[in-house]
C-alpha cells in the first residue's frame, strides 16, 4: 500500500506524488507539513480553510516547535514531545534534531529512551514499525505484503531481553528500534521512508510486565529452544521473500542468543548486532584515537575488560581484529586481552563456561606468574598480573572501576587509558573528574553516557562519549548504498578506523577521543565512505559503484529534512 511516491521533474527537482485525501496527507508524517503547506498544495488538495491563513517557513515551524520542546520540564516529557512531533511530521522532527542533536541525542536514545522502554505501554500514542508475535508468526507474508512502507531497505529489529542496564523488557523493546533508527536517519541520512522498525515479540519473563493490567505485549513467559529458533527463522525468511536487498540490525538480544542468531543469518542477509559489532567498532575507534595521543600502538596495550555479556564479548574480539591488523598474531593479540565477568577472569579452563565466552577466554598458561589469592583471578589482580594498561568498562556494575584499580593500572603506564562505558549514567563504572584526579590527569578517559567537562590542573577535558551512534549509521548507509551481500568483520574494522582518524587533533590535546555528537552527521558520512570502500575491495557490494573516493557519490545520496512539493497523484 503505497501512500506517495518519490519523483523528479525533468530537470530533477524532486517531488512526492500521492492519490491520498487532503485531510489524509496532513495525518501522514512521511508527508505532513503543517502550517507550511504551500498555496497551491492548499488548493490542490483541499485544505484551505482547514490550516491557518499564514503560510509558514520551515525555520519558523523551528523556532515555534523549539520553543514548545522546552516547555517540557524532564527528559522524559521532552522525549516523549519529540515523538509526538516524530509521528506528526517527521521533515519538521528531524530538521529539529539536526539543529539541536547534541542537546536532543540523549533524549531520544541513550540515556533517556531506558525510561521510555520502561514504561512504552503507557506512554503509547501511535502505531509505528511492525510488531511479530507469536499470535502472528505464521501471517508474516501477509504482515509484511501490507505494511504502508512498501520499499524497506533498513530494519532494527529486537526481541527485548537483553536491553543494556536493564534488561527483559518485553514489547517496551519498540522504543529502542525507533530511537535508533532516528539515529539512522539524523546521523546518516537514510531516507525515513524505507527504515523499519520491528518488535519481536516472543514474551516476557518479567512477571510484573505479566501482571500489569495495563502491558501491552503477549502475555507468557519467553519462547525457548527450538519454538525460538522457529520463530526467528520464519521471521527471516519472509523479510528474504518480500526485502532480499534489505539490511537487517540485531538489537538487545542477550548474551547466547545474540551470538547465535547473528552468526545463523548473517551470510543469509546482510545484517549485524550493533551491541556486538557496533560496540565492539567503537570502542577499538577510542582505543585507536587514544594511541594517535599518546603516540603508542594499539598492539602495545593491554586491556581488561570488564563486562563479558554480548557488549563485552564483542568488544574484545574487535579490539583483537585491530591488533591484529597492527601486524600481531591472533595468538599474541589474544595474550593481550582479558575479559572479567561476575566471577572475575575468564580462562579458558573454567568449568561450564558458557559457548559465547569461550571465544575470549584467556589461556591459563599466561596467568600462571600472578599472585592469585582464590581460585579466580579478580580484576584487581589480572590488572597487576597482566600489566594493564587500559580498562573498558561494559559491566553495568556502578563504581566497579575504583580508586585501586584505576592507581593500579596507572603504576603498569605513564598514560593510561580508562574508559567506563556502561549505560545509563547511574551505571557507569566510573566517575570521569574521579579517574583524572586518581591519575593526576595523566589518562585518556571516555564514557558511555554524557558527563560534564573535568577541570583539571590547568586543563579542561571534554569527555568524548564512545556512542555507537558514531558507527552503526554510518556502517548502515554503506550497506544500503552498496547493496552489501554480507557486513563483514573488516567493514567494521574500516568503520572503526575511520571513526578514530575522523577526531580533531585539537580534541585528542585534551583527552577526547571522539567527536562532539553535533559533528554526528560528518562523522557518519566520513564512516560510510570508508566502510564502503572497504566493502567494494572486499567485493561485497553489488551496486556499481564509481572508483576512487565515494565521497560524492554518498553525500549525494543522503536523504536531508527538507519540504519538497507534493502533488496530486
Amino acid at each position: 500500500m503505497k501512500q506517495f511516491e518519490r519523483k523528479h521533474d525533468h530537470d530533477g527537482s524532486p517531488y512526492l506524488q500521492t492519490d491520498l485525501p487532503g485531510l489524509m496527507v496532513t495525518r501522514l508524517p512521511l508527508l505532513n507539513k503543517g502550517t507550511a503547506f504551500t498555496a497551491q498544495e492548499r488548493e490542490e488538495f483541499n485544505l484551505t480553510g482547514i490550516l491557518p491563513p499564514h503560510v509558514a517557513t520551515l525555520d519558523e515551524q523551528l523556532e515555534r516547535t523549539y520553543e514548545n520542546f522546552r516547555r517540557a520540564h524532564t527528559d522524559l516529557g521532552k522525549h516523549m514531545y519529540l515523538r509526538s512531533l516524530q509521528d506528526r511530521n517527521e521533515v519538521l522532527f528531524y530538521a529539529l534534531l539536526e539543529k539541536h542533536l547534541e542537546e536532543m541525542t540523549p533524549l531520544i536514545y541513550t540515556p533517556t529512551v531506558a525510561q521510555a522502554v520502561q514504561q512504552f505501554s503507557r506512554l503509547y500514542r501511535y502505531p509505528r514499525g511492525l510488531v511479530v508475535s507469536t499470535e502472528n508468526i505464521d501471517h508474516i507474508d501477509r504482515l509484511l505484503e501490507q505494511l504502508p512502507v512498501p520499499d524497506v531497505k533498513l530494519i532494527v529489529a529486537t526481541d527485548s531481553e537483553g536491553i543494556l542496564g536493564i534488561g527483559d523488557q518485553g514489547y517496551g523493546g519498540m522504543a529502542i528500534c525507533i530511537g535508533k533508527l532516528s539515529l539512522y536517519t539524523a546521523g546518516a541520512g537514510i531516507d525515513p521512508a524505507t527504515t523499519l522498525p520491528v518488535e519481536l515479540d516472543v514474551g516476557t519473563n518479567r512477571q510484573d510486565l505479566l501482571d500489569d493490567p495495563l502491558y501491552l505485549g503477549v502475555r507468557h513467559n519467553r519462547l525457548t529452544g527450538s519454538e525460538y529458533e522457529e520463530f526467528i527463522r520464519k521471521f527471516v525468511s519472509a523479510v528474504k521473500r518480500h526485502f532480499p536487498g534489505v539490511v537487517l540490525q540485531w538489537e538487545d538480544f542477550s548474551k547466547q542468543k545474540a551470538f547465535d542468531v547473528m552468526e545463523t543469518y548473517r551470510d543469509e542477509l546482510a545484517s549485524f548486532n550493533d551491541d556486538i559489532q557496533g560496540t565492539g567498532a567503537v570502542v577499538l575507534a577510542g582505543l585507536l584515537a587514544a594511541g594517535r595521543r599518546t603516540k603508542r600502538s594499539l598492539a602495545e596495550q593491554v586491556v581488561v575488560v570488564h563486562g563479558a555479556g554480548a557488549g563485552g564479548v564483542g568488544v574484545a574480539k574487535q579490539i583483537a581484529a585491530g591488533m591484529q591488523a597492527q601486524g600481531l598474531s591472533s595468538k599474541e593479540a589474544w595474550e593481550r586481552i582479558f575479559v572479567i565477568d561476575s566471577r572475575g577472569l575468564i580462562t579458558a579452563d573454567r568449568e561450564g563456561l558458557d559457548a559465547y565466552k569461550k571465544q575470549v577466554a584467556a589461556d591459563p598458561a599466561v596467568t600462571a606468574g600472578w599472585t592469585v589469592r582464590g581460585d579466580v583471578p579478580t580484576m584487581l589482580e589480572t590488572i597487576r598480573g597482566a600489566r594493564a594498561t587500559a580498562l573498558v568498562g561494559l559491566s553495568g556494575q556502578r563504581g566497579a572501576f575504583n580508586e585501586e584499580a584505576v592507581r593500579a593500572t596507572l603504576e603498569n603506564t605513564d598514560a593510561p587509558i580508562v574508559f567506563p562505558l556502561s549505560n545509563p549514567t547511574d551505571n557507569s563504572e566510573a566517575v570521569p573528574e574521579d579517574i583524572y584526579r586518581w591519575t593526576d590527569g595523566k589518562a585518556t578517559v571516555a564514557t558511555g553516557s554524557p558527563f560534564p567537562e573535568v577541570d583539571y590542573g590547568n586543563m579542561r577535558h571534554e569527555i568524548g562519549q564512545g556512542n555507537n551512534a558514531f558507527i552503526f549509521p554510518g556502517v548502515g548507509l554503506a550497506a544500503v548504498l552498496g547493496g552489501v551481500s554480507k557486513v563483514s568483520d573488516g567493514m567494521l574494522t574500516a568503520a572503526a578506523a575511520a571513526l578514530a582518524g575522523y577526531v580533531d587533533p585539537s580534541r585528542l590535546a585534551q583527552g577526547t577521543v571522539y567527536p562532539p555528537i553535533a559533528k554526528l552527521r560528518a562523522a557518519s558520512r566520513h564512516v560510510a565512505v570508508q566502510t564502503l570502500e572497504a566493502a567494494r575491495d572486499e567485493g561485497l557490494t553489488t551496486v556499481d559503484l564509481p572508483q576512487g573516493s565515494l565521497k560524492e557519490y554518498v553525500t549525494e545520496r543522503m536523504w536531508q529534512p527538507r519540504y519538497v512539493p507534493i502533488r496530486k497523484g
